[in-house]
């Protein structure tokens, strides 16, 4: 399937996902969201991919959401492009393969909350994120108000979206937001090396491992223990449960065949 502002590729086991609007920064409109939908269609149906990477062409990963096409909504236009950009990221964020956002410039608005429904993030020490829609009038919509508190707390989130600020790589690295920096030379190998180390592992494991986090994050700690019992012993039903342990007791190469 051909796309107008993503490319889509595979790397054996790996899909990677790259926004292409670089004139525009990779900004999101409402077609972009719509392509991403369907990218997300074909990657829940490979069985051969086993992990996402997720980045920009060009000096942004996604500098926001265009601006050029909300300015004249009006409030019913407005709800229904959050909307839109929530169920995708939300769909993005279920998606039963891992996700890793490889940031290489502006993750600003409409991109740190596409990269906060991603799994992992590896950020460029270039790279910059914010939530600045206050300053254009607006809330965030995509999902900042709620997935920033999750991950760096209550008090820095509110800081963040009530000022604008725009902050670093670094500084996103001490609140929590992403997982590494990185040089921007090396920021697709490292992406690449942790996504063929999570390949490594048996799929159906790390599909569960995920569901299991995050619906676990939403309960109260004795319902997601027992949700995790029940990813654990599901885990005994699969063909590469029998291989792994197999394997590591016969001290050989595992062959996992995501079954």
């Amino acid at each position: 399937m051909e796309f107008k502002n993503i490319i889509l590729e595979k790397d054996g086991n790996i899909g990677i996902v790259k926004f292409n609007r670089p004139k525009a920064l990779n900004a999101l409109n409402s077609e972009t969201l719509k392509e991403l939908d369907n990218v997300i269609d074909l990657m829940e149906k490979d069985n051969e991919i086993y992990a996402v990477i997720l980045t920009g062409e060009g000096k942004a990963f996604i500098a926001g959401a265009d601006i050029s096409e909300m300015e004249g909504l009006n409030a019913l236009e407005g709800r229904a492009f959050g909307i839109l950009g929530n169920k995708v990221f939300r769909r993005l964020e279920t998606l039963d393969k891992p996700v890793i956002a490889a940031i290489n410039g502006f993750a600003l608005g409409g991109g740190c909350e596409l990269s906060m429904a991603c799994d992992i993030r590896i950020a460029s020490v270039k790279a910059k994120f914010g939530q600045p829609e206050v300053g254009l009038g607006i809330t965030p919509g995509f999902g900042g108000t709620q997935r920033l508190a999750r991950l760096v707390g209550e008090c820095k989130a509110k800081e963040l979206i009530f000022t604008a600020n725009i902050i670093k790589a670094e500084e996103a690295f001490n609140i929590g937001l992403i997982n590494k920096v990185v040089e921007p030379e090396v920021l697709m190998e490292e992406a690449m090396n942790m996504a063929k180390q999570i390949c490594s592992n048996a799929p159906v494991a790390v599909k569960l491992c995920k569901e299991a986090i995050n619906k676990g994050m939403q309960m109260d700690i004795d319902s997601a223990l027992n949700y995790e019992s029940e990813a654990f012993g599901m885990c005994f039903s699969t063909y590469d449960q029998k291989e792994g342990m197999k394997a590591f007791l016969e001290k050989r190469d595992k062959n996992f065949k995501n079954m």
